[in-house]
C-alpha cells in the first residue's frame, strides 16, 4: 500500500513540473523554423547573417548575444526593418523564443526568406554556456523577464536580473 501511494504521489508531482522543452513546445506555434544555440554559433562563423533581439530595452540593457540588433518587441514594425537582401539569413530571439517567434511571422509574411527563432531564447543560449554581452563586455547578468519566468534560466553563474 505505501509503495503504491508513494507511486500515486510522484506521479502527481511529475505532472506538475515541465520540462522546459514542454515548455517551450506548449508557446511555439511553430510558424517560424528553429535554430539551436549551437547551430547558431556556427553560423556566425561562416554566414553574413543579421541577429535580431526582440527584447524589450531593459533586458538588452542587462545583457545580449553579441553583435545583435535591438529591435522593440512592443513597437517593432517591419516597415522599418530595412535590410535589402531577403535571402540573408536573420535570426531572432528573446527570453525564451515566444516574442520572437510573433516577430518572425511578420518577416516571413513580408518575403524575408531565412528567418529562424532561436530555440529556447537567450535563456537557453546561456543555459548551454554561450556568452551574454553587456555593451561590448562578457557579463553573467541576464535579464530573467520575472521570478516565474526566470526559473528557466539554469546556468549556475547566470545572475537573474528582474526589474
Amino acid at each position: 500500500m505505501k509503495i503504491l501511494l508513494f507511486s500515486f504521489l510522484n506521479t502527481l508531482l511529475a505532472c506538475g513540473q515541465q520540462t522546459y522543452d514542454q515548455k517551450l513546445n506548449s508557446l511555439y506555434k511553430k510558424t517560424v523554423p528553429t535554430i539551436k544555440p549551437a547551430q547558431l554559433d556556427s553560423l556566425r562563423a561562416i554566414d553574413n547573417l543579421t541577429i535580431l533581439d526582440t527584447r524589450s530595452p531593459e533586458e538588452y540593457k542587462v545583457s545580449h548575444i553579441k553583435d545583435a540588433e535591438f529591435v522593440n518587441y512592443d513597437k517593432f514594425k517591419v516597415d522599418q526593418f530595412q535590410q535589402a537582401d531577403k535571402e540573408k539569413p536573420i535570426i531572432i530571439y528573446c527570453s525564451v523564443g515566444y516574442r520572437s517567434e510573433r516577430i518572425g511571422e511578420k518577416l516571413l509574411e513580408r518575403g524575408y526568406k531565412n528567418v529562424y527563432n532561436l530555440y529556447g531564447g537567450i535563456f537557453q543560449w546561456k543555459n548551454e554556456g554561450y556568452p551574454v554581452y553587456k555593451e561590448d563586455k562578457i557579463t553573467e547578468e541576464v535579464h530573467a523577464y520575472n521570478r516565474l519566468w526566470g526559473r528557466w534560466l539554469e546556468d549556475d553563474k547566470a545572475i537573474k536580473v528582474y526589474d
